[in-house]
């Protein structure tokens, strides 16, 4: 099975659409979601219909749980905060409700899927090899899915679980397939459609190949300026467009 890992849109349907022209032409026999389709951008209510519509599966990001008011504001940037309150006020009570009921954390095909983090599948960030050895014992599969950190990378776990584990980060080119080997353990993360924060402002997805055992990246350019153009339109922080630029 040939599976596209998308995640962390965060409302940019120009970003989300391009990724989606892209995936269209791979031709998956499905599409994972791992969360944050809200948050930060201009589009949240074209992403989430677009999201309802083409994923198979979708989980709930920080910034999701946040916009259906399932979560408190006081661990979110000022920067998410205002666009968190802008969205609430637009999104119809309908899509809030379906965003809150959303799980964060799934297992899908002997595979695990979290948002964030298998044991804090809301907000640890896995940004180093402590934090992904940590995880180790937090799931049970070969292979554990998350996004969260906007990052396009991956963790090679040596070891068992219940002893003291190592994490290898890994990173390739994009279109270069990464092989899972036979039985390690990774965590995988595909990057972030809608705000890449990797030092690359291009938009990121990864298509697994559960057959071949590959994890493959892919980097697509899309339409910035149209972007930041609607999110200064929509007086959101002016901050918000100028990082997409610089993919941070």
């Amino acid at each position: 099975m040939r599976i596209a890992i998308i995640s962390d849109i965060h409302a940019n349907l120009v970003a989300l659409e391009t990724v989606l022209a892209v995936i269209d032409e791979l031709g998956p026999d499905e599409i994972w979601c791992l969360g944050d389709t809200a948050g930060y951008g201009p589009e949240p209510e074209a992403c989430l219909s677009l999201i309802r519509e083409r994923a198979t599966l979708c989980l709930a990001g920080n910034h999701d749980l946040a916009v259906a008011g399932r979560i408190p504001l006081e661990d979110f940037h000022s920067l998410a905060v205002a666009a968190i309150r802008w969205q609430r006020q637009r999104l119809p009570k309908e899509m809030i409700d379906w965003l809150g009921d959303l799980p964060s954390i799934e297992t899908r095909y002997d595979i695990t899927l979290a948002h964030a983090s298998p044991r804090d599948p809301v907000f640890e960030y896995v940004t180093d090899g402590h934090i992904a050895a940590a995880n180790a014992s937090a799931f049970a599969t070969d292979w554990c899915l998350i996004g969260h950190s906007h990052l396009a990378i991956a963790w090679l776990l040596r070891g068992r679980p219940w002893l003291r584990q190592d994490a290898q980060l890994t990173v390739t080119e994009p279109e270069q397939p990464l092989a899972l080997g036979g039985s390690p353990r990774w965590l995988l993360n595909p990057g972030s459609v809608g705000q890449p924060r990797d030092r690359d402002p291009r938009a990121s997805f990864a298509l697994l190949d559960t057959e071949a055992r590959t994890w493959t990246w892919h980097r697509i350019d899309y339409d910035i300026a149209a972007t930041v153009e609607a999110i200064w339109a929509a007086g959101l922080p002016e901050r918000l467009g100028s990082r997409l630029f610089e993919g941070w």
